[in-house]
């Protein structure tokens, strides 16, 4: 624009405007005041857009000047200033092109900050957070120090220190120091009241957790940890109250709402879970943990096909291990084992030294016919992890479609020398280890050995848990298989 009004004024003989220098300098000094630090300190670099309208009076002022200049030279003289002129702007042009460059990204931005303003501190810790948002946390960590060496009492810049260190005291110790600088610093109050936590200090943690809250009311992470703490503690009307307040306090989160869902079905109410799940996905569409928790809450109702079509969504959107194995779980339990083989491939590939999907993927190999392989890696989990009684369990069903009962016997015999802990493992591995008997024809020791223990095991668990109904459909199952096997002796 001034350019224009340049141009008009040199190349034209019209009268000047005398209101042009007063409007020049009030576009110059008013828009700039607020962060001039005159009379009150803004917190602020100067930057670009804070120098935007003052820029404009500086133009005016000078196109005023030129145009004066102009108007009162004569020959060589006017067509100097006009040269001189036209050169200035070329270059000013150059310049701005120049610096667009910097705001070509985010990260040419900050690295701008940091050459023009190399000892101002708020530079480099903003340069920091971009650093620790794309996980390249050694810079992150080197431009936080650089930020506390320059103001030692930069609350955040501790805070963040404290969450990209691995060791657990450093950390403590970091966050300690930022609530001592600032005793309500919401954040550091969260990540120090997560720390205790880990470390069983329940109460101090719970304390931080709640000052979090009330710093932040809005922290939704706050809301959801404080609320996990008291359902570990088996606190659930505390907790749920939290959920409550949390989501009504910050009706946007999808993570809270995700969160409370979970709760929820780990509470039994499991049906008011699913508008949650929703309401999570529908806040955040790529929110593929809410997905895939909402699979599984409908592949528990058995609605199996609903349920496969929301892991499947998931998948789309992340291709990970939570997603793949309860969607193999479900091809599994439907017996679409071919389906479940990729899908347990794909975890396998993605955590190789997982013995759950390791012994998942044995599983399912053992029903597509691939028994050498399964054994093979089954033997590979007990190498590494010689108490797994599920490998042994399954070791015992490979021997025993092979016909070789007296390996299967020996299996059982190794899972049960780990004295596992849940009744019902031990009622099942001697009703396993009955039927190997069975098959082969020691009928005696089958009925006063491991049926008789195996109902034992089954009566006590049934006190624990009156209501299985599987327990009862177990202890029925081996009430026919006595009667029958006593008929046959």
């Amino acid at each position: 624009m001034s350019v224009f009004i340049w141009l008009h004024r040199v190349f034209s003989p019209q009268k000047e405007d005398s209101c042009a220098p007063v409007v020049g300098i009030l576009f110059l000094g008013f828009p700039f005041i607020p962060a001039s630090n005159l009379f009150f300190r803004v917190g602020f670099v100067v930057a670009e857009r804070v120098l935007y309208m003052p820029s404009m009076g500086y133009c005016i002022l000078v196109t005023y000047g030129l145009g004066r200049l102009c108007s009162t030279a004569a020959g060589w003289c006017a067509t100097l200033l006009k040269g001189s002129m036209l050169l200035l702007l070329l270059l000013f042009s150059w310049k701005t092109v120049q610096q667009n460059t910097v705001w070509l990204s985010r990260e040419a931005l900050f690295r701008s900050g940091i050459q023009t303003l190399p000892h101002n501190a708020k530079v480099h810790y903003n340069y920091a957070n971009f650093l620790k948002d794309n996980g390249r946390q050694d810079e992150a960590v080197y431009h936080y120090n650089t930020a506390l060496r320059l103001y030692p009492r930069h609350a955040s810049a501790l805070n963040n220190l404290g969450t990209l260190t691995n060791s657990l005291e450093t950390a403590e110790h970091y966050y300690r120091k930022a609530l001592d600088i600032n005793p309500q610093h919401n954040r550091a109050l969260f990540n120090l009241g997560n720390l205790l936590r880990t470390q069983g200090k329940d109460k101090e943690a719970e304390a931080l957790l709640k000052n979090s809250i009330r710093y932040g009311p809005h922290f939704a992470d706050a809301f959801s940890s404080l609320a996990s703490l008291y359902a570990d503690q088996e606190r659930f009307v505390e907790a749920k109250e939290v959920y409550i307040k949390g989501i009504k306090n910050c009706p946007d989160s999808s993570d809270l709402h995700n969160n409370y869902g979970v709760f929820l079905v780990n509470t039994g109410e499991g049906e008011l879970a699913a508008a949650h799940y929703q309401r999570a996905i529908q806040l955040k569409p790529a929110h593929y943990v809410a997905m895939a928790n909402l699979g599984r809450l409908l592949r528990a109702s058995n609605e199996n096909d609903e349920a496969e079509s929301w892991f499947k969504r998931a998948l789309q959107i992340a291709r990970k291990v939570d997603v793949l194995t309860p969607l193999g779980a479900l091809y599994y339990n439907t017996g679409r084992f071919y389906e479940a083989l990729q899908v347990y491939r794909e975890a396998a590939a993605l955590q190789p030294r997982s013995t759950d999907i390791l012994l998942a993927l044995a599983q399912v190999l053992v029903m597509t016919s691939h028994s050498t392989e399964a054994e093979k890696m089954t033997q590979d989990i007990i190498s590494r992890e010689a108490g797994c009684i599920e490998c042994y369990r399954l070791l015992s069903a490979i021997y025993s479609k092979r016909g070789n009962h007296t390996e299967a016997v020996q299996a059982l015999d190794r899972a049960l020398q780990q004295n596992p802990a849940d009744l019902t493992v031990r009622a099942e591995l001697h009703f396993s280890r009955g039927n190997q008997l069975r098959e082969m024809q020691q009928l005696d020791e089958a009925l006063e050995g491991d049926y008789a223990t195996a109902r034992t095991y089954y009566q006590q668990a049934l006190l624990l848990n009156p209501t299985s109904k599987l327990l009862k459909e177990n202890l029925a199952k081996l009430d026919r298989l006595e009667k029958k096997t006593s008929g046959a002796t």
